[in-house]
């Protein structure tokens, strides 16, 4: 397990389209250990944790999508990709396709059982600032989150609190002059 922090492997994109409808025409095959890892993070954002599914992020992982900023295995919280909800109040469907970008710890990157490092789910065109009110409630909810777990699975992460931090990157407004990368994500 590499020994920098999270933080340091966080991938910084913008897009060119709002558009991330995959091209199976155009999707190179994985290897038989990152097709196990996509399958374990599918299988956590549909609801199915396990401890070993879980154990794919590394203790000090950040975990970055519309929601949460948890930065450890024990305050990572999944959330299905694929949303949708349904105002009582206007009666409208919103759906969410979001970009999800796995940083791999290099130290497991072409082992077996690949770890990830940071995670990041964009739900638009532009990265994610991490200021302002918006991250102070992301990283505010993975903190409360945490202190209300109590079942035997998340106790075995317990340890990963003290995990190896460092203070959030900050990038302005998201976009490019925030040091994010523009990504064309259509062809």
């Amino acid at each position: 397990m590499s020994f920098a922090p999270g933080e340091q492997f966080e991938p910084r994109q913008t897009a060119t389209s709002e558009d991330y409808s995959p091209d199976p025409a155009k999707s190179l095959p994985l290897n038989p250990a990152r097709q196990r890892l996509v399958d374990d993070i599918i299988a956590l954002y549909s609801c199915q944790p396990t401890v070993e599914r879980v154990k794919r992020y590394s203790p000090d992982c950040v975990y970055d999508d519309q929601f949460v900023y948890a930065t450890d295995r024990y305050k990572m919280a999944v959330f299905k990709n694929d949303q949708s909800w349904t105002f009582r109040i206007i009666p409208k469907t919103a759906q969410i396709t979001g970009l999800v970008s796995l940083s791999l710890d290099p130290e497991t990157a072409e082992s077996d059982f690949i770890q990830v490092k940071y995670h990041k789910d964009q739900a638009n065109d532009k990265d994610y600032s991490h200021e302002g009110l918006g991250f102070t409630f992301k990283k505010w909810q993975a903190d409360q989150v945490a202190k209300h777990m109590d079942s035997p699975e998340v106790a075995e992460f317990e340890a990963d609190k003290t995990a190896a931090k460092e203070p959030v990157r900050k990038y302005g407004t998201g976009k490019e002059e925030g040091n994010a990368l523009k990504e064309d994500f259509t062809n």
